[in-house]
């Protein structure tokens, strides 16, 4: 067995070359881009208001203004002021030429057809969003490795964008083995269990910004398990079998990666639960295998699937570590790295009842997971430990 932080090395120094592609923008949401994207002009294009008012020039701000000529969003044609006086404008709409200025309609007093500013706190370029202030011609206009929320796509639509280079989300096979696996809605007998890992792990893997999942069932035969590993393998960039893969006889993961060319890069880890955790490799394709616990499955998914998913698709992480005093003391012997199903909140961290690895309902509770260290006794009340926040 490995530790821990051996583990996740290991995973680490084996991220295939990342793969690319090109969206229309309105397909790239929850994307990551894979290249600067420049603006192809300036942001806005020409000065504007930002108000409902009246454009003036600033050094006239104590004179008594003439109104002259009316600017309205959408006006196409320039219009220049002069001196002495002001122009009805409206937001959105181009500033006039030789104007700088822009006053609240509630601040000006308006006299046959002369204006008056009542604004003491007026200052010049108030009310006017400048050309090129969102955006510059020929300047990044966002970074390379960005993710694209709602207000990214919006800006870049807001910059005539209409297609991005983005990191391309691998695809993944699930393949749950089991003979004691039926689906939730068919009657449930003796000796048999509902199939829940794969409702959980497709719901985390959409998640993690995958897209494009397949599952498989197969019975606990080591021909079928070799067969639909092989297919797997074939069409997809990582496959995450589920159950078969501790030492068992009916338990033929392992074996089935042989037969099908998968090099191990380990086998066990020193952690509970998830401890007969698999990962290997067959070119760039990324093989792992599961316990078939669903505590156990998700708990291993949540360690070392789901931050090699953010790294290869520069996606947000779902999971985050922080610090977290304990509420309780938790006592367990050393050997082992524990995770416990816990609750956060204000700062603090408390255990959860039922921390057996075929548990899932105090997992539907939990909000984090406690990190008891492989050669620690455990913690005490008040202890201040690491835990690892699931978003």
């Amino acid at each position: 067995m490995i530790s821990v932080k051996e583990a996740k090395k290991i995973i680490g120094q084996n991220i295939p070359e990342r793969k690319t592609r090109i969206l229309p923008l309105k397909e790239a949401f929850g994307h990551t881009t894979a290249e600067d994207i420049y603006s192809k002009y300036d942001i806005p294009n020409f000065s504007q208001s930002s108000m409902d008012g009246y454009a003036i020039r600033f050094e006239d701000k104590d004179l008594k203004l003439k109104i002259s000529g009316e600017m309205q969003a959408g006006s196409t044609k320039q219009f220049h002021l002069e001196k002495r006086n002001a122009c009805r404008i409206f937001t959105g709409a181009p500033l006039p030429i030789g104007a700088d200025t822009v006053v609240m309609q509630e601040k000006v007093l308006i006299e046959n057809g002369y204006l008056t500013v009542n604004d003491n706190e007026l200052e010049k370029g108030l009310h006017v969003r400048n050309a090129g202030s969102d955006a510059k011609k020929d300047n990044v206009a966002i970074r390379s490795g960005s993710y694209l929320s709602a207000a990214a796509i919006g800006y870049l639509a807001g910059i005539g964008c209409t297609e991005v280079k983005v990191f391309t989300a691998p695809s993944v096979s699930l393949i749950l083995t089991g003979n004691e696996l039926v689906r939730p809605g068919e009657n449930l007998g003796f000796g048999q269990v509902f199939e829940s890992n794969s409702y959980q792990l497709e719901s985390v893997l959409k998640q993690c910004g995958i897209t494009t999942i397949k599952s498989f069932w197969v019975k606990d035969d080591p021909s079928e398990v070799g067969k639909m590993l092989h297919l797997a393998i074939s069409k997809t960039d990582i496959v995450i079998l589920v159950g078969g893969v501790s030492v068992g006889d009916y338990d033929f993961v392992i074996d089935a990666t042989k037969q099908c060319g998968v090099e191990q890069k380990f086998h066990k880890i020193r952690q509970k639960p998830g401890k007969p955790f698999y990962f290997g490799t067959k070119g760039e394709k990324l093989i792992f295998g599961l316990p078939g616990n669903p505590s156990s499955a998700l708990t291993c998914f949540y360690l070392y699937i789901a931050p090699l998913l953010s790294k290869m698709i520069k996606r947000p992480a779902i999971t985050e570590r922080t610090n977290a005093t304990s509420t309780s003391s938790y006592g367990k012997k050393p050997g082992l790295t524990h995770f416990l199903k816990a609750t956060y909140e204000n700062g603090k961290v408390t255990p959860l009842h039922a921390q057996e690895s075929y548990r899932l309902q105090s997992f539907a509770e939990a909000n984090c997971l406690m990190i008891l260290p492989e050669n620690s006794e455990g913690c005490k009340k008040d202890d201040e430990i690491e835990i690892i926040l699931l978003k």
